[in-house]
């Protein structure tokens, strides 16, 4: 929680914490904040009404004007103001974009998703974010003075300044177009941060993780990467590369740090190319499309077609080599793996689960499925974005509207 600070002398600290209490109280009356942060009466009334004077906290209609309260005289009752501004999300994946627009506490305004091309140019994909950016906005009907912090989440290691390195191949530059200069004038704290830090941060908030303090988020979608939580504190190195997939690349078994989805079409393939699968099957008429939907492969291995368990056979195996690897470096309790392949993947981590204790010395992590879908990264940045407006926005707008001398 960030000092509410000029002007406020003794009272500082009484008026921070009726604040940070108010985030998670919803209705609360003084009484209330009494017993939540052991203030005395007199004190938290006066926190409270430099809380309310400032349009911080607002004033409820009494109990007895809401028809709850029978006789006795009616407690005063307050909660967070509604119309303090807004946070903005922003996933910037390699093949598509996401911005959400959501209010302080727990509600979604507005949520844009556009697909991107992979080839896109850094400058037009950086245009593309504050074109989409500014019509979310729009569509939410808020300006950008009511934007209390915004928080970008893109494939690529990101430094405490929201800066990524170099890459041999311009990748990273490209995912993350120059974005921390780019949008700090929307807000008055903006974080750019890397997708699978922002997936554990998500885990961790709504989650398969609550409640755990040592996990791994495991992007399993474009490529692998890892948001690795130890100690209830996530990882992050310097350059912001703790969890970074090339690791993979070097790592027999698993060979290649692309995404569980290329590792299910390219099983399907092969089974078929080796004749171990036959071309009239079912899974022979699905790799014989274009393009493999690797969810219909992982309905079908569900379903116990045999063709298809082989593949998941093959891709659990890669998976439990992976998690291996994960549990020998950080010792995770859980390993969840995120992305839009998870809502279909059980059926490859059965095989996971029954492989792993073999890759490891350690006790096996528990591996899960993600509920989180697609939009992961986007949980992650809103739940960022809310968290930087309560310890840092929300504090400094309250000391600017009170601006009472020292």
């Amino acid at each position: 929680m960030a000092d509410i600070t000029a002007g406020l002398g003794t009272g500082r600290a009484s008026v921070g914490a009726v604040l940070d209490f108010a985030w998670s109280a919803g209705e609360f009356t003084a009484t209330d904040v009494m017993a939540a942060t052991s203030l005395t009466r007199s004190t938290a009334i006066d926190a409270i009404d430099t809380l309310v004077g400032a349009d911080v906290l607002r004033e409820l209609p009494n109990a007895r004007v809401a028809g709850r309260y029978r006789s006795g005289r009616p407690a005063r009752r307050f909660a967070l103001s509604p119309d303090l501004g807004v946070v903005v999300g922003i996933d910037a994946g390699d093949t598509h974009l996401s911005v959400t627009v959501a209010d302080l506490l727990d509600r979604n305004l507005v949520h844009h998703r556009v697909e991107v091309s992979q080839t896109q140019p850094a400058a037009d994909r950086r245009a593309l974010i504050i074109e989409r950016l500014g019509a979310a906005l729009d569509e939410a009907g808020v300006s950008r003075e009511q934007v209390l912090a915004v928080c970008a989440g893109v494939a690529a290691p990101v430094d405490r300044n929201g800066i990524s390195p170099p890459h041999p191949d311009g990748f990273w530059e490209r995912t993350n177009p120059g974005l921390a200069e780019a949008l700090r004038g929307w807000a008055p704290v903006v974080h750019v941060k890397n997708d699978a830090q922002l997936a554990a941060i998500a885990e961790g908030a709504v989650g398969g993780a609550i409640g755990c303090r040592d996990y791994v988020a495991l992007i399993a979608s474009e490529r692998y990467g890892g948001g690795v939580v130890v100690d209830g504190h996530v990882l992050h190195g310097a350059h912001g590369g703790v969890g970074e997939g090339v690791v993979f690349d070097h790592i027999m078994g698993v060979g290649s740090a692309v995404g569980l989805p290329y590792s299910v079409q390219d099983a399907a393939r092969d089974a078929v190319a080796s004749g171990t699968v036959a071309p009239s099957s079912a899974l022979g008429r699905l790799v014989a499309e274009e393009r493999i939907d690797p969810r219909l492969v992982l309905t079908l291995a569900a379903s116990g077609d045999p063709d298809a368990l082989l593949v998941t056979e093959h891709v659990g195996a890669v998976v439990a080599r992976i998690v291996g690897v994960l549990g020998s470096m950080y010792d995770p309790a859980r390993v969840i793996v995120c992305g839009a392949v998870a809502e279909s993947i059980e059926p490859v981590l059965e095989v996971a689960r029954r492989l792993l204790p073999e890759e490891l010395h350690l006790p096996a992590p528990l591996v899960l499925a993600s509920e989180l879908g697609a939009e992961v990264v986007s949980v992650g940045a809103v739940a960022t974005a809310r968290r930087a407006a309560r310890e840092s926005s929300v504090p400094l707008l309250a000391e600017q509207r009170l601006s009472v001398p020292a």
